[in-house]
């Protein structure tokens, strides 16, 4: 919540006036309590990842097979309208009703102590893009050694089976999974602004690409025209689809993100 009651006493702090989109912030949040601020990264995160599948099912359900079929990676699988609704609605409910509920009271406390700010100035471009990459390293590092563990028989075999039970995934699957992993995976995407905190509006910034990157990797499409292929060391859906079509005894492309954690320990594998 900001501490200004005017505009005008914000103005003066900071010595200029506000930019527009800082006026926007000022309005927006100036009578909103710092948790709900907080609180909405998981609306952010559910939406992205929502909005991000819904185009990605609908081509794959509607177009026409010759369209779509020469990019798609697995094209011998088709899934019917009801494995993807199947699909979405347990992921809701696990997001909703188990695994909010702990990310809700833990997240928090943790990222008012580490210094989140939600007031004045907002930070500028450079400082959320250079926040944002360091978030994108520190999780892809966690990430990679978590998944890692996940393919050791206990840890299989109790709980990232779920995840694994579409060997040819679409963009649904990128949240599909056992209530412990879905907590421990969100968790893992505080570790980088507690170790490196950031303006409110940046959480909100690093939620929604999580999502969406999440359902890129899983929508079990190779676009050549996608952006993504000019981002450095991104493995993209054929590096994770490559991953999934190995099942329990899959040991190689672990990185949720980019292909170096795989390259440097030598678990990097040429995809389809």
């Amino acid at each position: 919540m900001i501490s200004f009651a005017t505009a005008e006493e914000a103005e003066a702090a900071l010595g200029r006036a506000m930019t527009w989109t800082e006026a926007a912030w000022f309005r927006y949040s100036g009578s909103t309590p710092d948790y709900c601020l907080c609180f909405l990264n998981f609306f952010i995160l559910f939406a992205s990842y929502t909005l991000a599948a819904v185009p990605i099912a609908l081509l794959e359900l509607c177009a026409p097979g010759k369209l779509i079929m020469s990019y798609k990676l697995q094209p011998q699988v088709r899934l019917s309208p009801n494995v993807f609704l199947r699909c979405y609605k347990d992921t809701a409910r696990i997001l909703a009703l188990i695994t909010i509920g702990p990310l809700l009271m833990v997240p928090y406390p943790a990222l008012k102590v580490a210094g989140i700010r939600t007031g004045l100035p907002l930070p500028p471009a450079w400082e959320v893009a250079a926040q944002l990459l360091m978030y994108m390293l520190i999780e892809d590092y966690l990430g990679y050694w978590f998944h890692r563990l996940q393919h050791t028989d206990w840890f299989y075999n109790n709980i990232h089976y779920v995840h694994h039970e579409f060997k040819a995934p679409m963009g649904f699957v990128a949240a599909y999974a056992h209530w412990s992993e879905s907590f421990i995976v969100g968790f893992a995407s505080f570790v980088g602004m507690v170790m490196v905190p950031c303006h409110m509006t940046t959480c909100w910034l690093w939620f929604a690409i999580r999502g969406i990157v999440g359902v890129d990797i899983h929508c079990g499409f190779n676009f050549p025209f996608s952006p993504t292929k000019l981002i450095p060391f991104y493995g993209g859906a054929e590096f994770h689809d490559y991953h999934h079509y190995g099942g329990k005894w899959s040991q190689n492309n672990f990185a949720p993100v980019f292909t170096f954690c795989d390259y440097i320990y030598g678990t990097d594998k040429v995809c389809f």
